[in-house]
């Protein structure tokens, strides 16, 4: 039958393995090779390194409270004895604004005039210190300013005015919780020793799990001199990652801490550092405003939290055990490939391979001859 009937005819056809065994020991060696590379993959990394039997929840809720204690008593020439705690110098960036009068230095770009038309009243002066006038003074020929008296006159510390901070030490309690798991921790760890908070700084080979960090310790292991970035300013990233295994007990998901410097970019210096600036206001005897600015080099402290938890699951699993059968699958494919299209015995193969059973004719009774 041709045509198109003998193609509808052929859709009936049912198609059954038969298998064959090819006594070819370089197709054999191949075999069983790739099946023990499919065996080792499924054991050694999708079960044992990336744990593809359990379920993950990387949605990790968190919290940090931080507290830093230490004190530093200081004795300059313009400030005479003065004791640092942390109420003094951990100062969040926070910034007011009020207008005085003032005079823009010449110095500053624009901040020269002839005359009046070149002071634009209300406009603010790129890299200045206030709001413009509209006036120009003919004895300094600059513009008239709205701005804090005297402008801030910048120059960058050699060395730290408290240099002794890097025997501070910072507490950071972090709570996290896995919701799809009901699972909640600290990194505070659990301990029947009362006074282990007390006597403990973070250690990587001795105390891993201790949340006090010494400031100076926190530098160096970014790879820094702790005077020097307290000089310039600095911002240190404080990673706290949490991979919890939620297969064993709950004492064995603690927290991993790892720290780098943020601010360093290695094609500027320009940019490396970090300041901000504060001012603290008062009034005089006869009501008038008056403000001291600071101008701050310090090491800001990041913390950054990740981490993910896994527990066994019959579904991730299944999917894991699957996808290794599959990949069994292809070795298969791929040795009938060699063996019934690239040898040159692959007719052999192919006719042992494929065999056509027509019941119609193969079923009717066989003429036989006698002599």
């Amino acid at each position: 039958m041709s045509g198109w009937g003998g193609f509808f005819v052929s859709l009936l056809n049912y198609k059954t393995e038969k298998y064959v065994i090819a006594e070819n020991r370089r197709i054999g060696i191949l075999f069983r090779l790739y099946q023990l590379a499919v065996l080792g993959y499924i054991i050694g990394w999708v079960f044992v390194v990336k744990k593809g039997y359990q379920e993950k929840d990387e949605a990790v809720q968190t919290s940090v409270i931080t507290k830093v204690k230490g004190v530093s008593l200081i004795n300059s020439s313009q400030t005479g004895p003065y004791l640092w705690s942390a109420e003094d110098y951990v100062i969040p960036p926070n910034v007011s604004l009020s207008m005085f009068v003032n005079f823009e230095s010449p110095k500053v770009p624009n901040g020269m005039c002839q005359s009046d038309e070149d002071c634009l009243e209300g406009e603010s002066v790129a890299a200045g210190h206030g709001i413009m006038t509209g006036l120009c003074l003919n004895s300094t020929g600059t513009c008239e300013i709205y701005a804090w008296c005297p402008v801030e006159h910048s120059k960058r510390p050699t060395e730290p005015l408290l240099s002794e901070a890097e025997n501070f030490t910072i507490y950071i309690k972090n709570f996290i919780r896995f919701p799809k798991f009901e699972f909640s921790k600290s990194n505070v760890l659990e301990t029947s020793d009362d006074s282990y908070l007390k006597k403990c700084s973070y250690d990587k080979e001795n105390h891993p799990y201790c949340p006090i960090f010494r400031l100076r310790d926190l530098v160096r292991n970014t790879g820094n001199d702790f005077q020097d970035m307290a000089a310039k300013g600095g911002s240190v990233g404080i990673l706290i990652e949490w991979n919890c295994d939620l297969d064993k007990d709950s004492s064995e998901c603690n927290p991993r801490y790892s720290f780098t410097r943020l601010d360093m970019n290695l094609n500027s210096s320009i940019t490396s550092g970090y300041n901000f600036r504060h001012a603290r206001y008062y009034k005089d005897e006869k009501g008038e405003t008056y403000r001291t600015l600071y101008k701050v080099y310090g090491i800001r402290f990041d913390i950054m939290i990740n981490g993910q938890a896994g527990k066994f699951n019959i579904v991730p699993t299944i999917i894991a055990i699957g996808s290794g059968v599959a990949l069994m699958g292809i070795v298969t494919f791929v040795c009938d490939m060699i063996l019934l299209y690239m040898m040159n015995t692959s007719s052999f193969y192919r006719e042992r391979k494929f065999e056509i059973i027509n019941f119609k004719y193969d079923l009717l009774p066989r003429c036989r001859n006698y002599v």
